[in-house]
């Protein structure tokens, strides 16, 4: 194990691990601990970001092995993201110990200021991850549909990520001045804290933000292990086996991915519940269903038959696995 793991990024592998030891704690938490905070057991949220951040950690952690240009920019990058991760998660159980919010809170001048302080770290996180997706954009894989993947990916992810902003700005009660101990909101048409969906704790009576920003974020996930299902399916499949098909079907995929994205966020700014659209939703998904379907069948069309790549691997499971493996 330690030699598939050599050249992945220490920093980040450690966050993970932290992470993880943070996840278990808040799960104990779950069943001991009886406060509610917000209509949501207290440690709900330390326990839905630690889980996050083990996989954000790992996933960066493994793009970062497979860097062979600008490693000293990624490792910078990455570190200073554990940095602000590291101070966001201080403060949100910090906030909990206390029994307070740690997002949106105004009640007091330290929970203004905790929370400004994660305003920072949020900016910090995102820049740093667009360094990150910058060095990784640049990076020469053998096998194109994992360029793409990663390439994509990271893109789709920031988006995710930046919808988060969203969240900060004023509701219309809070600029009436009919609340003046928060400015910002999960939700969209109704309070943080009402009628949700088990585990998630997303509204079930409203838009809700985090659908697309959690989508989003982990584009970064799905996308690539879209292109390395795609790669151990070559083995099987012919298509499959043409690298140009697997790029095709990777570029289909993040497409769809960010259509979802975009659409979950329509959703949620029109004050709607995710399990309760209406027909304009409804009929907005079927169309990016036929899409994407129809842009898949188009991908595998001529692929039979068709010659790898110049310089592509044979074998593209190999390469990937050999990649990350560095």
């Amino acid at each position: 194990m330690r030699n598939h793991i050599e050249g992945w990024h220490r920093p980040l592998l450690v966050f993970a691990a932290a992470m993880g030891v943070l996840t278990l704690v808040s799960g104990v938490g779950l069943i001991v601990d009886d406060r509610v905070l917000v209509g949501s057991p207290i440690w709900h949220k330390p326990f839905k970001f630690s889980v996050s951040f083990v996989v954000y950690g790992l996933t960066l952690a493994w793009m970062y092995s497979l860097l062979t240009r600008g490693r000293r920019v990624g490792w910078w990058a990455g570190a200073v993201i554990v940095a602000a991760s590291v101070t966001e998660m201080a403060v949100i159980v910090g906030q909990v110990v206390r029994g307070k919010r740690s997002h949106f809170n105004q009640e007091t001048p330290f929970d203004s200021g905790l929370f400004a302080v994660m305003g920072t770290t949020i900016v910090v996180l995102w820049l740093a991850t667009l360094l990150m997706a910058v060095v990784l954009w640049r990076q020469p894989l053998a096998d194109r549909a994992t360029v793409w993947a990663i390439r994509t990916g990271s893109v789709v992810a920031l988006a995710g990520l930046a919808i988060g902003f969203l969240m900060v700005q004023p509701t219309e009660a809070q600029l009436a001045g009919q609340i003046t101990d928060t400015v910002g909101a999960h939700s969209v048409g109704v309070p943080d804290g009402g009628p949700h969906l088990p585990v998630t704790g997303w509204a079930a009576t409203g838009g809700d933000l985090r659908i697309a920003h959690f989508v989003g974020m982990h584009a970064l996930q799905v996308l690539p292990l879209l292109a390395l299902a795609l790669t151990f399916a070559a083995r099987r499949y012919g298509r499959a086996a043409v690298p140009a098909v697997r790029t095709r079907l990777v570029l289909v995929a993040a497409a769809g991915y960010a259509g979802l994205v975009a659409l979950t966020t329509w959703q949620a700014l029109r004050g709607q519940a995710l399990t309760s659209p209406d027909g304009v939703t409804l009929a907005a998904a079927a169309g990016l269903a036929v899409a994407v379907a129809a842009g898949a069948a188009l991908a595998l069309r001529g692929g039979s038959g068709a010659r790898l790549e110049p310089g592509a691997s044979a074998s593209p499971a190999a390469s990937v696995v050999e990649a990350a493996g560095r």
